[in-house]
Order: structure tokens, then C-alpha cells, then sequence
């Protein structure tokens, strides 16, 4: 049996048999070394595993992951729901459409969906059950829109992808981020608006319109962290790794000074959380760098793109095809594996096609916001169903709306890739060839 298969059946029985995504890739790549190198080359292990978390930008996923906990518990997205619902008032919809645009403006300050989607969830289904929205779609609703986080800068997922393929601006990614993050809320917003209509939900004369002044001015602090790191990036004034510590300072600050949601056990616990997550993630970073040495010195990855070019030669053909494989990878996997496994298979077929990196990128990010709402594993809509009490299988044919509606969205992207490079291009990153 070859080296390369050793690997990979090893990587997909552990999967099988229930072990965790990060020991199944650190065993699978040590089976490949094992059987296609020497046992000697165990001893790099330790060298990958370090060399794997080893890098600048990766420092900026901790202080995210510790920026999206505060934005949730500070209180932000109570003064966003507030603001927005003075804006839109009572309707057919209107706390759907307010539920969709929060997310958005929280994907602006955090980059992470789970956290979006538990703190706008926590805010808003209470609001929607009582209007009428049945719980279901509520939370699907509010899971499908918090996926955006990874397309809205600052995105997580796209500071990782800029450290797995080389050569890619993440500033460029992150504006490319920020059209197709709008797209997709908005493929969600109008099938949300139009099934509250039909079917009556949310009685234009229930509710009370909150005051516009009033809700603006509490919100302003809020607004303002989007502006703070999106303008801090483009004017140059810090880098995103800089960008996350500025984020998790102004975050601590309103939290404490501001909204006062935040008190010392708080700040305890928050950090508390942000630490477990971040180790969860870095795990799976540094035991994915034995399996992407093993893959790389044994030329898998090579020999999985070649059979994939196999299948055809057309460009589109085989982008479709990708797209679908990363969408079913999105049903079991989490960004940061999908990322880790799938990246380096697919670049090689980047570079063969001519395909823009950063374009690519952001199709990538897209097809796994897809699947942070797609059952069976659909950690967003994990965490609004346990919010809203109910089984994650009565969710399953709103989760499916919401996902077709998304994946035209994501056609869209791919047929018109001046979508996501207009932006960058305009504001003078680095892009790559169109």
C-alpha cells in the first residue's frame, strides 16, 4: 500500500471512529512518514508542529476569538438591535431584517459566527418569538446570518487562509471580504422579509418604534469599532495582527466604561474562554502542520490535484466541483480544518488554471459560512438552538432555504469576480491577476 493512501486512511478511520479532527491529522501525517520516509523523520514532528503556529499573523486569532467574547457579553449587540429596530420599526420582517443587519455590523467587529450568532440570538429571539416568529426559522435565521462573520473583515478564516497560501495580501482579503459579505446578508434578508410577509408574522402595528436619537447615540460606540479597524487597516496606521489588539483594547473599554456589562469575574471568565478556544484552534493548526509535511514530502497533495484535473479539464467545471466538495466538507468540518486539509490540494489547481488567490480565497470562505448553518454539523446553528431551546432538527428544512439562497449568492461571486476585487483593487492591495 502506498505512502500517500496509508496517510489518508489513516486520517479518515480516525475521523470515523470519532477521534478529534486535530489527532487525526497529527496520526495521519505520522503514518505517512512512517511508512514513506524512515522512522528517523518522527523526529521532525516536534519542529512541524512548532513551525506550524510559529507565524506573525496567526497571533491575531487569539485576540479576535478574545474581541468576538467581549463584543458578546459587553452588551453591543442589545445598542445594534436597538438602533436598528428605530430605524426599520415595527413591519412584516422588520426583526428579521434587524436580526440579518446586526450580524453584519457584528461580523465587522469579531470575525467569529459562534460568537455573533449567541450574542444577537440571546438579543433577538425572544423579540421574534413574541411577534409571532416560530423558532425555527428564528434561529436558522440568526445562525445563517452570523456565518457572514467569516466574509465581513476581520475575518479569522481569512487571516488563516492568507498563512496557507502563500503570496496573499490579507489586507486585500479582507477588503475582498466585504461585498460578498454584504451579498450574502442579503440573500438571506429578502427570502426572511418575504416569508414573514406571507405568512403574517410581526403585525406592523405590534411593538413600539424606539427612538431614533436616543438609540443612535447608544449605539455609536459600537458603529465605531468597524470604522476603528477597517480605517486603522486601509490608512495604514496597523497591521491586522496590531488591528486585533486595538479591537480587544476599545472592546474592554466600552465594555467596562461604556455599557458597563463587563466587571472584573467577567473579564476573568471571558479570558477563561478565550483561552480554551484558542488552544482548541491552535491545536489543530500545529498537528495539521505534520500532516501538510507529510502530504507536501510525499507528494499527496500533488497527486490529489492531479486526480481531480483528471476528472476534467475545464475550468469551471472543476471550480463547480470544488465548490460542491467544500460544501459537503462544511457539513462535517470546521473553517479552520477544512482550511488546513483542503488548501494545500487546491493550490496547485490555482496555479494551473491562473485562478486569482484572493478570489479564490473568498468563494473558499463563502462555501464554509454555508456550511457553519448546514446540518449535521452546523456549529451557529448549535448555538442559537440551544438559545432557543428547540432540537436541531426542527431547523433542518429553514437551514436548507437559507442555504440555496446563500449558494446563489456565492455564483454570483464566482461568475462576477469583480465583486470581491473591485474593492481591494480600488483602495491599492495587491490582488494578483484577474
Amino acid at each position: 500500500m502506498s505512502p500517500d493512501l496509508v496517510m489518508l486512511l489513516v486520517f479518515v478511520g480516525m475521523m470515523l471512529m470519532g477521534v478529534p479532527v486535530a489527532f487525526a491529522l497529527g496520526l495521519g501525517g505520522a503514518a505517512g512518514i512512517l511508512v514513506g520516509l524512515s522512522p528517523d523523520m518522527l523526529a521532525t514532528l516536534g519542529t512541524n508542529t512548532y513551525n506550524s503556529i510559529a507565524k506573525y499573523p496567526l497571533i491575531a486569532i487569539p485576540l479576535f476569538i478574545l474581541t468576538g467574547l467581549i463584543f458578546e457579553r459587553a452588551g453591543v449587540a442589545a445598542s445594534l438591535v436597538r438602533f436598528a429596530q428605530s430605524l426599520i420599526g415595527p413591519r412584516h420582517g422588520g426583526l428579521a431584517l434587524v436580526a440579518v443587519i446586526v450580524c453584519l455590523i457584528m461580523g465587522g467587529m469579531s470575525g467569529s459566527g459562534p460568537a455573533d450568532a449567541a450574542a444577537v440570538a440571546m438579543v433577538m429571539l425572544p423579540s421574534m418569538t413574541k411577534a409571532g416568529y416560530p423558532k425555527p426559522f428564528s434561529a436558522s435565521l440568526i445562525a445563517a446570518s452570523a456565518s457572514t462573520a467569516i466574509l465581513i473583515p476581520p475575518s479569522i478564516a481569512l487571516i488563516l487562509y492568507s498563512v496557507v497560501m502563500p503570496g496573499v495580501d490579507l489586507r486585500a482579503l479582507f477588503a475582498a471580504g466585504l461585498f460578498p459579505g454584504i451579498l450574502a446578508g442579503l440573500s438571506l434578508l429578502i427570502p426572511a422579509w418575504w416569508m414573514a410577509k406571507r405568512h403574517g408574522w410581526e403585525h406592523p402595528d405590534s411593538g413600539e418604534r424606539p427612538p431614533i436619537k436616543e438609540s443612535f447615540i447608544q449605539a455609536i460606540p459600537a458603529l465605531f469599532a468597524p470604522v476603528l479597524i477597517l480605517g486603522g487597516l486601509r490608512s495604514g496606521l496597523f497591521t491586522p495582527t496590531e488591528a486585533a489588539v486595538v479591537a480587544v483594547t476599545y472592546g474592554f473599554l466600552i465594555g467596562v466604561f461604556v455599557y458597563k456589562q463587563l466587571n472584573f469575574n467577567a473579564i476573568g471568565a471571558l479570558m477563561t474562554d478565550a483561552a480554551r478556544i484558542s488552544g482548541v484552534v491552535m491545536i489543530i493548526i500545529s498537528l495539521a502542520g505534520i500532516f501538510a509535511w507529510a502530504g507536501t514530502t510525499l507528494g499527496t497533495f500533488n497527486s490529489l490535484a492531479n486526480a481531480l484535473l483528471s476528472l476534467s479539464d475545464n475550468s469551471w467545471v472543476l471550480l463547480l466541483l470544488i465548490m460542491l466538495l467544500v460544501l459537503i466538507a462544511g457539513m462535517f468540518l470546521d473553517a479552520v480544518s477544512i482550511y488546513l486539509i483542503i488548501t494545500p490540494i487546491l493550490i496547485p489547481l490555482v496555479h494551473h488554471f491562473g485562478w486569482n488567490p484572493v478570489w479564490f480565497g473568498i468563494l473558499l470562505a463563502m462555501n464554509i459560512a454555508i456550511g457553519q448553518f448546514t446540518p449535521p454539523v452546523a456549529v451557529n446553528l448549535m448555538v442559537t438552538t440551544k438559545v432557543a431551546e428547540i432540537g436541531l432538527e426542527r431547523t433542518f428544512l429553514w437551514a436548507l432555504l437559507f442555504m440555496v439562497t446563500m449558494f446563489v449568492s456565492l455564483l454570483l461571486v464566482m461568475l462576477i469576480p469583480g465583486i470581491a476585487l473591485w474593492l481591494p483593487d480600488k483602495l491599492g492591495f495587491v490582488v494578483g491577476p484577474w
